[in-house]
């Protein structure tokens, strides 16, 4: 007979994932079965795979350490079923299970996760903002001295400047040319980015609409073309920023599945607000 699981659908600026308790820290998803729950035709279907699971009865050390200050962890999986340090839409999104299964209470608490402690907030039932801590350029000499550190490869066009960061997740961010229209692109294809980073890396292509405005496109590692990436809004808002000097702290970051604001913070840090909906719950076989 096959393995019965609960789950339950979600999704942060329709940016989506399933969410599969275990309350008693007794499931441990394979690859294979996270990629089938988020198999659109064959699964639930998402862009991700959540496990919401008490921190103190995480296996990883770097999880287990955060026990005392996060009481629950957010176990993250990519599409395809390979392990993820953190999303930044999906925090919301757990977040949002957490307080209708009354496991939190409070108005603001903390998460865990593979790239450390992330503090959430809610400012209203509708808006959600996480800190997702400290940033870095990833070659910051390179950028300071060229504006870039990397190139981003399309298919039919030349190849693209770009900036890496690193939001305890990888990011590549393109400042799109006047000469190419950020809609028309074709990102079924990962992009070729060079160097690659060792561990993948999230593409963000971008367009300035104005003071503290931009539009954004993303190619998730792991995953695809997704409507939707909280990290890599903030990613390519620090980029734009960085490019910009400085001129701002806040953007508006319009994504195909909606919008999101990021605020540079304090000791760089960056936090990330929107919206995050609960859509369906059940149960599924699990092979």
């Amino acid at each position: 007979m096959a393995d019965q699981t609960a789950f339950t659908k979600g999704h942060g600026t329709e940016n989506d994932f399933v969410l599969v308790p275990d309350l008693e820290g007794v499931r441990d998803l394979s690859a294979q079965q996270a990629a089938r729950l988020a198999d659109r035709r064959a699964g639930i279907g998402g862009d991700g795979v959540i496990r919401v699971v008490p921190t103190a009865l995480a296996t990883e050390p770097g999880v287990l350490a955060q026990a005392a200050g996060a009481r629950w962890f957010m176990d993250y999986r990519n599409a395809d079923g390979s392990v993820a340090e953190m999303c930044g839409n999906g925090t919301r999104v757990f977040a949002t299970y957490l307080r209708r299964e009354g496991l939190e209470t409070a108005d603001e608490f903390a998460i865990a996760t593979r790239a450390g402690t992330k503090v959430v907030r809610f400012e209203s039932p509708d808006l959600i903002a996480v800190n997702l801590g400290r940033w870095r350029l990833a070659q910051p000499a390179i950028a300071d001295e060229e504006g870039f550190d990397a190139l981003v490869h399309l298919e039919h066009h030349e190849p693209l400047s770009a900036l890496t960061l690193d939001l305890g997740n990888p990011h590549t961010v393109v400042a799109l040319p006047e000469t190419l229209d950020l809609d028309s692109l074709d990102l079924h294809l990962p992009p070729v980015v060079n160097p690659l980073p060792e561990y993948g890396t999230n593409v963000e292509f971008v367009r300035p609409m104005g003071a503290g405005h931009l539009r954004m496109r993303v190619h998730e590692r792991g995953v695809g073309e997704t409507r939707s990436c909280g990290t890599g809004a903030a990613a390519a808002a620090l980029a734009t920023r960085f490019w910009a000097g400085d001129v701002t702290d806040t953007w508006t970051v319009d994504v195909p599945g909606g919008r999101l604001r990021v605020r540079a913070l304090p000791g760089q840090e960056v936090e990330l607000a929107g919206p995050a909906v609960l859509v369906a719950d059940g149960t599924t076989d699990l092979v």
